[in-house]
């Protein structure tokens, strides 16, 4: 599917197709740790010093300053080309980066995003905790003002890329007798100041990308608050909109490449009882036929949320529409991919690393809100049926 027929955008796609070529890292990706956040960094500072860094970003912080098509075409073609997944860079590039745009200061933009975008810093979230997750408003880690001053105290968990970040995006308690959605702050932690511990989490997937992180009396300064103090939860709602609109398109797209490799390797592979390709078998075919056509379904909510960032400065609620096909979908395919394949998907230092990417696959349907959480928010905001029970 192509967006528009204009030979100007062609021409730009071939840029950044001839570029990919030539640029994209040979060298094997680290799966997690320090190794992984160092590579990672490499990476962004050569597609800095190539020019295709925030493409659509605002030129006096370092982007190109072209639309969110181009930008849409970047993403297309970068995952084609097999190039890394922005990882550890994800939270900058995806979540604070924008929301810095949109909402932060210019002295908050002058210092954070030139640095993302030549690789120098990269970014962590705090939001979630062991209590407060997909209901992030009941969040109780606090933030008390002290002269130039908030102290932190509290823990923040699944954390992704925590250890070695630079910065985190930090939403805090600073009113607690506020009601739940008012009194919080949404601030920039620098994560080597006294009073914070990282400890690691191991997923079932066996890497390290997440962890818990413990602030006690950690003390940042208010210069570093985005927005007003006690008025985080619409910066917040911004960052998720990201997260939930256009964050995802470069993982979409390497779904869409997925698709399309199970496809091949399903024509590769022999049915050791008919002596046929698996892809002979027409309820195979059926199958991936179905999970193809569920792709371009996603591919077209994609469209039509960027057609809605061409025209909206801040994503809305309808980012949470193909957020959560995208969770959905992500784990019926590698699930497919397993059944289909049988044994021979089990190998995991293949060219394709099926039960890595299967294991992986459950957290899109978690991260960022549950896909409960997003029904809730696509029935009352989007279609605007009548609201669900709610904790007190």
């Amino acid at each position: 599917m192509r967006l528009i027929e204009d030979p100007k955008l062609d021409r730009f796609r071939a840029e950044c197709r001839d570029w990919l070529q030539d640029n994209v890292p040979t060298a094997k990706r680290p799966p997690d740790g320090l190794a992984l956040r160092e590579y990672d960094l490499a990476w962004q500072r050569t597609q800095y010093e190539g020019g295709w860094a925030g493409v659509s970003w605002p030129k006096e912080y370092g982007g190109r300053g072209l639309s969110v098509l181009e930008q849409l075409i970047w993403h297309e073609e970068y995952a084609r080309a097999g190039a890394p997944p922005s990882a550890s860079m994800f939270v900058a590039l995806s979540h604070a980066g924008p929301t810095l745009i949109v909402q932060g200061s210019d002295e908050q933009k002058q210092r954070y995003l030139p640095k993302i975008l030549k690789g120098e810093e990269n970014w962590c979230q705090g939001f979630s905790e062991p209590g407060a997750g997909s209901d992030l408003a009941s969040l109780k880690t606090r933030g008390v003002v002290d002269g130039d001053h908030l102290v932190v105290t509290g823990t923040k968990i699944w954390t992704s890329y925590a250890e070695g970040a630079n910065r985190q995006e930090l939403l805090v308690r600073t009113d607690p007798e506020q009601p739940r959605h008012r009194g919080l702050t949404w601030i920039v932690c620098d994560m080597d100041l006294p009073g914070i511990d990282i400890r690691p989490i191991t997923a079932m997937s066996g890497v390290t990308h997440f962890a818990q992180v413990f602030y006690d009396e950690v003390r940042i300064p208010l210069a570093n608050v985005v927005g007003e103090i006690n008025k985080g939860w619409a910066i917040a709602m911004t960052t998720l909109g990201f997260e939930r609109g256009t964050g995802t398109i470069a993982h979409q797209i390497e779904l869409a490449n997925g698709v399309e490799r199970l496809i091949e390797v399903a024509g590769e592979t022999t049915d050791p009882e008919t002596g046929r390709s698996l892809l002979d078998d027409d309820a195979v075919a059926a199958r991936l036929a179905g999970l193809r056509a569920e792709v371009m379904a996603l591919r077209s909510l994609t469209v039509a949320s960027v057609s809605r960032g061409m025209r909206e400065e801040v994503p809305g609620a309808e980012g949470n529409i193909p957020a959560l096909y995208f969770g959905e979908l992500t784990r019926r395919v590698n699930g497919a991919a397993l059944e289909i394949l049988g044994p021979a998907a089990l190998a995991r230092d293949g060219e394709h690393n099926w039960p890595l990417h299967y294991l992986e696959s459950f957290k899109w349907a978690i991260g960022g809100g549950t896909s409960e959480i997003r029904r809730n928010v696509i029935g009352e905001r989007v279609l605007g049926l009548p609201r669900g029970p709610r904790a007190i």
